[in-house]
């Protein structure tokens, strides 16, 4: 059984998926299509398609749009042609990207849009970021983007959004990862990535121009077991700077409540860098963020508190093997000293997990502020949410018991 699994992962699927698709809106006379053709690569001279799809043994197709146009009311799709994901330039490649591959690459894509001036670097694992982070160099965001879950980053995909330097190849080549997507690569760096072979490493002409996709909008397809379909809308934040924000009040049985503390400048920096990075994260979702770095990810959970102390149970368990990676350079988990285990455990709950003086980040409000607490009670002393619920005014009295400040964005963030 296992045999044959390991058997399934290394066999590229042959599809039959046809080499082009045209989806047409009809009202009455009126038709609108947009025309695709399928995607494939040249590799080893064998030319294929995906490798597989969600799973190995599920034969799926890669189509590009390459013409059409559709306007629903005041909503238009992307102009075809602006191709990121779907015009891939694959510069190494042990073996054909699956579905997953390129699903993760989109989706770093998908944050990195809103992060163009500064160099940054996001780590995506099916589907959803297990790091990300923004720095002076590329090298360094990177760095802080895989010390932030260096476990869960093992076989992910790696997006920069500057040309990738040696210092910054060096670091990668040390880890196993199954993709990195960047919009260049220095001479010399593909010699360095070299060292490990299947490592996809892709090229994306179009990611100097990824600024231009910010507001851009899409129509996502959900197919249903009966085989109907849901089409709605791509998501688009609106909340984009610190202009869009506002400090949190609402009144309450003729009360009004307000946050008594204005964020600091790191602060919002840190609450607008989480807000944008978590519209890529899975909906009902809650993360913690400091100096421009991930620390905790909670990803789409059924209720507000569940989520809220995973991303705490997250950044506990990742700070531990941080320290125990940077001392001793072994996991935490295959640490047998138990005084060595105790020492960093010790120093991890005297930080909190790192969350102390970090911004907490939801993608919907608190209809209570038991979720809120979760943070306050770990050191957090931002907040930012859409606000909304008819018990705001519990998470402002918590906020102002902490010291702790908060923001509305007015604009719920619920993606896929």
């Amino acid at each position: 059984m296992s045999t044959d699994l390991k058997k399934m992962y290394k066999t590229i699927m042959d599809d039959h998926f046809t080499p082009a698709m045209e989806i047409s809106f009809v009202n009455g006379n009126s038709r609108q299509t947009l025309f695709y053709e399928k995607v494939s690569w040249i590799i080893d001279g064998v030319e294929k398609g995906l490798r597989y799809g969600e799973n190995p043994g599920q034969e799926a197709a890669l189509y590009r749009l390459v013409n059409g146009n559709l306007a629903l009311g005041d909503a238009k799709t992307i102009v075809p042609g602006k191709h990121l994901v779907s015009d891939i330039e694959l510069l190494q490649s042990g073996k054909h990207p699956g579905k997953t591959n390129l699903t993760d690459a989109d989706n770093s894509l998908n944050i990195l849009r809103y992060f163009t001036d500064t160099p940054c670097a996001v780590i995506v694992k099916h589907n959803n970021p297990c790091g990300a982070a923004r720095a002076d160099s590329l090298e360094q965001a990177y760095a802080k983007a895989y010390m932030a879950d260096r476990i869960a980053a093992f076989g992910g995909c790696i997006a920069l959004n500057k040309a990738v330097d040696k210092a910054t190849a060096e670091g990668i080549a040390d880890q196993y990862a199954e993709v990195v997507v960047a919009p260049e690569f220095e001479e010399g760096v593909i010699d360095i990535l070299g060292r490990r072979k299947n490592l996809r490493v892709i090229r994306i002409n179009a990611m100097d121009k990824l600024q231009s996709f910010i507001g851009e909008r899409v129509v996502d397809f959900k197919s249903l077991m009966d085989g109907a379909i849901v089409a709605q809308w791509s998501f688009v934040p609106k909340t984009l700077k610190k202009e869009d924000l506002f400090i949190a009040s609402t009144e309450y049985k003729g009360t009004t409540y307000k946050i008594a503390r204005v964020p600091t400048d790191q602060e919002y920096e840190d609450m607008l860098f989480g807000w944008l990075v978590e519209t890529g994260i899975t909906s009902n979702s809650v993360i913690y963020v400091k100096d421009n770095c991930t620390v905790g990810i909670g990803t789409g959970e059924q209720d507000r508190v569940g989520v809220a102390e995973i991303a705490v149970d997250k950044a506990y368990r990742k700070l531990c093997d941080r320290y125990c990676f940077e001392r001793y350079n072994t996991s935490f988990a295959d640490m047998t000293d138990e005084d060595k285990k105790a020492e960093i455990e010790a120093d991890v709950a005297k930080e909190k997990g790192g969350l102390i003086g970090s911004s907490m980040i939801s993608d919907a409000f608190f209809p209570f502020r038991d979720g809120i607490d979760v943070g306050l009670q770990q050191g957090v002393k931002a907040v930012i949410q859409p606000g909304g619920s008819m018990n705001d005014y519990q998470s402002i009295e918590a906020c102002n018991e902490y010291g702790a400040s908060m923001v509305y964005t007015g604009q719920r963030s619920f993606k896929h």
